[in-house]
């Protein structure tokens, strides 16, 4: 994958190579994907924030257009960044998810925080910096843990209020100041359903662009507790027998492979392999 995938710095003043067009996760598409020659998408009247640099893909020079809304273009459609997920791609998904992150970022980071003034790109760097005051700002990326608790055989999921409708998952949050994942691990378990976890290690980890998390996966053993839910976050939270789990995440989410990779481990089934 890395010989047809390189995120680079491009210069957005040479011309050729291809485009994509984005708004708030959303790609435009036609017939022909979501990839369009970059000349003949810039001569359409779209309502550009901005163009940035991504890379190279499968040898062409890469783009993107980040618009300030979901503007309509004959024969074209808008398509999501999960639909891509779902759909399996994984090439295709890795791009998608580097661009709608550096989209969000240009989206989000138009003016100044401090003093209001218009950011500029800063040359050679994947940055944007205030010319009045200097304050600058990178791409942002906030860490957050995911952990599967399990004890024995079973293993304790759980379903938000947001989740597709009989789905569980493991359970997530964000990292806080001062705190270190496995700190977070603890504190987010028990907020969230009430139970004590103990061996907290780590798995692996994963990009997740919704919008630009850096999910880092853990597994933790049941210490002690009953469950009680934060109701404003957890709709229900249950241990389940491994040998009778409910309807799951999608494959190519870092919480399928925590959970994958614990039945597998307890069946003597193959490992998973983490998605990039």
């Amino acid at each position: 994958m890395a010989g047809h995938w390189q995120p680079e710095l491009l210069d957005c003043e040479q011309p050729g190579g291809l485009v994509l067009a984005h708004h708030r996760q959303h790609f435009l598409g036609d017939a022909n994907g979501l990839l369009f020659p970059r000349e003949w998408l810039k001569q359409q009247a779209l309502p550009v924030i901005a163009e940035h640099g991504l890379g190279h893909f499968r040898g062409e020079p890469l783009y993107l257009l980040e618009l300030q809304r979901k503007a309509e273009l004959p024969g074209c459609q808008w398509q999501s960044l999960r639909q891509v997920m779902l759909e399996g791609d994984a090439e295709l998904f890795q791009v998608l998810g580097f661009a709608a992150q550096v989209g969000t970022w240009a989206s989000d980071n138009r003016f100044c925080g401090s003093c209001a003034a218009a950011m500029l790109q800063v040359p050679g760097e994947r940055a944007m910096q205030c010319p009045v005051c200097n304050l600058r700002h990178y791409p942002r990326l906030s860490p957050s843990m995911i952990v599967l608790v399990t004890r024995g055989d079973e293993v304790l999921l759980a379903r938000s209020p947001r989740f597709v409708t009989g789905v569980y998952s493991t359970l997530a949050g964000f990292v806080e100041a001062g705190e270190s994942v496995e700190q977070c691990v603890a504190r987010e378990v028990g907020e969230e359903v009430g139970v004590e976890v103990c061996n907290i290690r780590y798995q692996g980890s994963q990009n997740w662009p919704f919008p630009h998390s850096l999910m880092l996966g853990f597994h933790a053993d049941y210490a002690g507790g009953e469950i009680v839910l934060q109701e404003e976050e957890i709709e229900d939270a249950r241990w389940f027998s491994i040998h009778a789990l409910p309807p799951l995440p999608a494959s190519r989410s870092i919480a399928r492979y925590l959970i994958d990779s614990y039945v597998a481990s307890r069946l003597g089934g193959t490992e998973p392999v983490l998605p990039d």
